[in-house]
């Protein structure tokens, strides 16, 4: 069997000495660390993933009478408890009953007390999406006429702030947990099996379900802020902990917990009873072991991952039913392909040797992840953005943009470790018996160290006052194990980078793991973005609502009473025109656009969808041609028909009728 790089190890230390390599490995990691840090640092918050998009009474409507209740309507369902939407008077104090219900329809109303006054009144909500994040907003609408308010709402966005860089925090360890974990079981049982009794191996695997099993606990108790008030404190408010596990993403959190509690007992069993059966007569038992190991891992693995696809964004939007699964599919290719990639790091660097043919089944395994990566990312990618408008014009799209660009880097620099794995293969098979020679000469190395430690027995004597001669024996024999020990390591070494195959495929094996920590931020980062589908379509229903009241109203329109002199244009021009109180100018032209000064003009206002008005204005006569009204109330925004009577002469009169948008 072809081995790649062996390392001696110091007899009596237990340790592996590091190599020139290993200092440089970690300093690249904390480098890429570091950078991955900043860059979120210098991101903007997340915006939020449901978007209210509707309701009653309207955003800056002003209403003749108080409702019984506000209907708020959302793009998508959301969680919403009792205190979630908070109606306030002029003064800032409540006025709903703190009860909020489920009309259907992704709309939710909350009940008004009766008696309330007139004036400008703000509806502020925090609400939780679909997708686990929270999303906070207010508006304003007026009974009577509009007023001045004295309501201050909190500057700090819904998952912001300390908690909200905690919980972020969190996620990124969640992910990188589960990959190590499932990557490096992966890779032991798939790829390397002797790899079970390597320390490191082990060390890397343990240290990614400690960190998973952490992070799941750090996110169950910081859910309750982070959806909620923003306290830290809170983190340690049972009662809140107990609506959370009531909630989509606390029942989530939670099975995932019970299931990292039967991997820890596969880890068990896998660097147990698994190591432990390497006798001859044991090959039949390891191999049901093996299938029995694999069976069960993937059963954990996969329900570690739906975890996830339960709780975010796969559990939303179109076509759930397949999003789901694919998200795990993803998951679990991500954490093959990752966590292989890490556990091979550590081989390569920390183990006294690594099989060749190991390597060569990783770097098929890692072709496997990386197809399914592709499919899954593409239907993922179509799903969340919709169009290329999306991609390159919204927050998700260009992260996903970023995102792209690093794993066509990564399997850039995989197709470059696929080729030394090529070469060592082609090595191995070329010389297989010098192959066999090597192994056999590096074990019957160790077991001499191993025999060389163990104490002779030698005669008891009583030594002279003052003077120890076994010890002084002793402790010269240690020092010249050292000293040879050390002369191993250096020729082994030697060895070892003298190997321009063995050197590349560590280079660029360690190139990836570098490339993988920053993909893995911004992967992280991505769950937390609102999808460009969503976002995109948000801004044009904001743009839209911009463009309804972006300015003035003005229209013009002919009429003709059918009398002598009968026949002009009247322009309406309606300021600010929006919902609320507006100013009304009305000026009546000839044909040849001279002021015409006609006996009557009237105008009336009806909303025909929403069942209101008509609402008559009588406006005075100014001037010459010129008719005005203040305070003409508009009571929501919507499609208006505005009709327009005028009166030429005592029986020559016509109505004239238009229809038009008033923000």
């Amino acid at each position: 069997m072809q081995t790649i790089a062996p390392r001696s190890r110091i007899p009596g230390s237990g340790a592996v000495p590091r190599t020139g390599m290993a200092p440089r490995l970690w300093r690249l990691l904390l480098v890429l660390l570091a950078a991955t840090g900043v860059f979120f640092a210098g991101a903007a918050p997340s915006s939020a993933h449901a978007a209210l998009t509707g309701s009653d009474p309207k955003q800056g409507a002003v209403v003749d009478r108080a409702p019984d209740q506000v209907k708020l309507t959302f793009s998508e369902k959301v969680a919403m408890s009792d205190g979630s939407v908070r109606v306030l008077d002029p003064s800032g104090k409540r006025v709903d009953t703190d009860k909020t219900t489920d009309l259907g329809a992704n709309t939710y109303g909350v009940k008004l007390r009766p008696g309330l006054p007139d004036g400008t009144f703000t509806v502020a909500y925090q609400v939780v999406s679909a997708d686990s994040h929270p999303v906070a907003g207010a508006f304003t609408f007026s009974i009577g006429a509009p007023s001045d308010t004295k309501v201050a709402l909190p500057d700090q966005e819904a998952g912001g702030g300390l908690v909200g860089a905690l919980y972020d925090a969190a996620r990124y360890f969640s992910y990188a947990g589960f990959i190590l974990l499932v990557g490096g079981a992966a890779f032991v049982l798939g790829c390397w099996p002797r790899g079970a009794g390597a320390r490191p191996v082990q060390r890397l695997v343990t240290a990614g379900w400690l960190t998973l099993t952490a992070s799941t606990l750090f996110l169950l108790l910081l859910r309750a802020p982070y959806t909620g008030s923003g306290k830290l404190a809170d983190a340690f408010d049972m009662g809140k902990l107990g609506d959370v596990l009531n909630t989509k993403t606390g029942a989530a959190l939670v099975s995932r917990l019970l299931l990292l509690a039967a991997a820890a007992l596969f880890i068990a069993v896998l660097f147990g009873a698994y190591v432990k059966r390497e006798g001859p007569g044991q090959a039949a038992e390891k191999k049901d072991l093996t299938f029995g190991l694999a069976i069960g891992g993937t059963v954990v693995a996969l329900g570690i991952a739906a975890t996830w696809a339960m709780a975010e964004h796969a559990s939303t939007g179109i076509q759930t039913g397949i999003a789901m699964p694919v998200d795990v599919l993803h998951l679990l290719a991500v954490a093959t392909w990752l966590g292989g990639l890490a556990s091979l790091l550590v081989a390569l660097f920390r183990t006294t040797a690594v099989d060749a043919s190991a390597v060569q089944r990783f770097s098929t395994v890692a072709f496997t992840s990386v197809v399914v990566l592709a499919a899954t990312g593409t239907y993922q990618a179509w799903r969340q953005v919709g169009s290329w408008s999306a991609l390159t014009g919204t927050s998700y799209g260009q992260l996903l943009l970023v995102k792209i660009g690093l794993v066509a880097v990564l399997v850039g620099v995989a197709s470059v470790s696929r080729r030394w794995t090529g070469r060592i293969a082609a090595e191995a098979s070329a010389a297989p018996e010098s192959a066999a020679a090597v192994v056999v000469e590096q074990r019957a190395k160790q077991a001499s160290k191993q025999t060389s430690k163990k104490p002779q027995k030698k005669p008891v004597t009583v030594p002279a006052a003052g003077k120890d001669k076994d010890g002084d024996d002793t402790e010269r024999s240690a020092q010249l194990a050292r000293q040879q020990a050390a002369m191993d390591t250096a020729r082994e070494k030697r060895i070892r980078d003298a190997d321009p195959h063995r050197s590349g495929l560590r280079r660029s094996v360690l190139a990836e793991a570098g490339i993988a920590v920053v993909l893995l931020g911004v992967t992280t980062f991505l769950t937390t973005t609102e999808p460009g589908r969503t976002e995109e379509e948000a801004a044009k229903a904001t743009s839209a609502a911009a463009a309804q009241r972006s300015g003035p109203l003005q229209l013009k329109v002919p009429f003709d009473t059918g009398g002598t002199d009968g026949k002009g244009t009247v322009q309406l021009d309606l300021d600010p025109g929006r919902s609320g109180s507006n100013t009304l100018h009305l000026y009546v032209k000839r044909p040849n656009g001279s002021a015409f000064d006609v006996p009557e003009v009237k105008v009336s206002f009806t909303n025909e969808s929403q069942d209101v008005g008509p609402l008559p204005v009588a406006p005075d006569h100014i001037a010459t041609g010129h008719w005005s009204a203040n305070g003409v109330q508009v009571p929501m925004a919507g499609k208006w028909k505005i009709a327009v009577t005028v009166r030429t002469s005592d029986i020559d009169q016509i109505t004239v009728k238009k229809n038009a948008q008033i923000g």
